[in-house]
C-alpha cells in the first residue's frame, strides 16, 4: 500500500517536472504572443485616444495613447452630422435578421450537400464553387438587382447579397462533416422527417460551425457599405452605419476644402478626430461581442479547416 503510494508520488513528480528546455520554449512562447498581443491593442488604443484629443492637439503633437487634451468635439460632430442613432438601428436589424436567415439557408445548404443519398449534391457542389472564381461582372450585377428584382432604394437589396457566399456553404460543408451519417440513418428508424432531423438532431451538433459562421456574417453585415453604396441613393433617409460614416468623412474634408472652410481655422475642423471617432464607433460593438463567441469560434474555425 505504502508502496503504492509512494509510486504515484513519484510519477506524479515526474510529470509535474519540466526540462529546461521545455521551460525556455514556453517563457518565449509566452514573450512572443504577449508582443504580438501588445501589437494589436495598442493601434486601436492609439485610434481610442486620438478620437478624444483636440484636433490642433493631433496637427502640433500627432497621435498618443493617452490624450493631452481631453474633448468630445469629434463625437458631438458625428452624432449633429446624420442620424447616426437611427442608423445604428438599421445596422443593427440588418445584422440580426441577416444573421439568422443567413445561417438558417447556409446550415440547411451544407446538411443538404453532405447527404449520401442527395442524388444533385455534386452538380450543385461545383455550381456553387464555380461562382467564386468567376462572376459577371458589376454592370450586369447592377442591371440585375435594378432592373429584374426592382430593388433600387430597398433595403432588400443590402440584405439579399449578404445572406450566402460559396466560402461560407464549403466551410459549412466541412463542418457537416464531422457528424456521423449513422444519426440521420437513427433518425430515419424513429420514424422521424428530414426536416425533424435536421433541426433536432443535426443543429444541436452544429453549434460551434453556427457561432462561426454567424461571427462572419454579422461581421459583414456590420461593416456593410459597398451595395448601400450602390444601390441606396440620397432618396433614402437612414442608410447603415458604415455607409452613414462615409459620408461623415466625405463632409467633413469637402468642408475644410470648401470656401466657407476658409472662414474657419483649420483647426476647428476636426476631420482627424471625426475619422477615428468613426473607427471607434464602427469597431466597438464587434469587440464587445467578440468574447462571448470566442470559444466557439476557435473551436469552430479549427473543426471546419482540419475536416474536408
Amino acid at each position: 500500500m505504502v508502496n503504492t503510494k509512494h509510486q504515484d508520488l513519484m510519477t506524479t513528480g515526474v510529470k509535474i517536472k519540466m526540462d529546461p528546455t521545455e521551460k525556455v520554449t514556453k517563457v518565449v512562447g509566452y514573450v512572443f504572443v504577449t508582443f504580438y498581443a501588445l501589437c494589436c491593442v495598442i493601434p486601436f488604443l492609439i485610434i481610442l485616444s486620438t478620437s478624444f484629443t483636440s484636433e490642433s492637439v493631433i496637427r502640433s503633437v500627432g497621435v498618443q495613447i493617452i490624450p493631452k487634451e481631453f474633448t468630445l468635439e469629434s463625437y458631438k460632430m458625428v452624432i449633429k452630422s446624420a442620424n447616426i442613432f437611427k442608423s445604428y438601428i438599421l445596422t443593427i436589424g440588418l445584422t440580426v435578421v441577416g444573421t439568422f436567415v443567413g445561417l438558417f439557408i447556409i446550415s440547411m445548404t451544407g446538411y443538404a450537400l453532405q447527404r449520401k443519398d442527395f442524388e444533385f449534391r455534386n452538380i450543385i457542389s461545383f455550381y456553387i464553387y464555380f461562382t467564386s472564381l468567376f462572376s459577371a461582372g458589376l454592370a450586369p450585377y447592377y442591371l440585375l438587382m435594378t432592373q429584374t428584382y426592382h430593388l433600387k432604394d430597398n433595403y432588400l437589396a443590402v440584405l439579399l447579397p449578404l445572406l450566402m457566399s460559396p466560402w461560407l456553404i464549403i466551410l459549412m460543408k466541412n463542418f457537416v462533416k464531422a457528424i456521423p451519417h449513422e444519426i440521420t440513418e437513427s433518425g430515419k428508424i424513429d420514424g422521424a422527417g428530414d426536416v425533424r432531423i435536421f433541426v433536432s438532431l443535426v443543429l444541436p451538433m452544429l453549434k460551434p460551425a453556427l457561432a462561426t459562421i454567424g461571427l462572419f456574417l454579422a461581421i459583414g453585415y456590420w461593416n456593410e457599405w459597398y451595395q448601400s453604396s450602390l444601390f441606396l441613393s440620397s432618396k433614402v433617409e437612414v442608410k447603415p452605419l458604415q455607409y452613414t460614416l462615409y459620408e461623415i468623412v466625405n463632409k467633413t474634408d469637402a468642408l475644410r476644402n470648401s470656401v466657407a472652410g476658409q472662414y474657419v481655422s483649420i483647426t476647428d475642423i476636426p476631420t482627424e478626430g471625426v475619422k477615428m471617432a468613426n473607427a471607434v464607433l464602427a469597431t466597438g460593438p464587434i469587440v464587445l461581442v467578440y468574447p462571448f463567441v470566442q470559444k466557439y469560434f476557435i473551436s469552430g474555425i479549427t473543426v471546419g479547416t482540419v475536416k474536408g
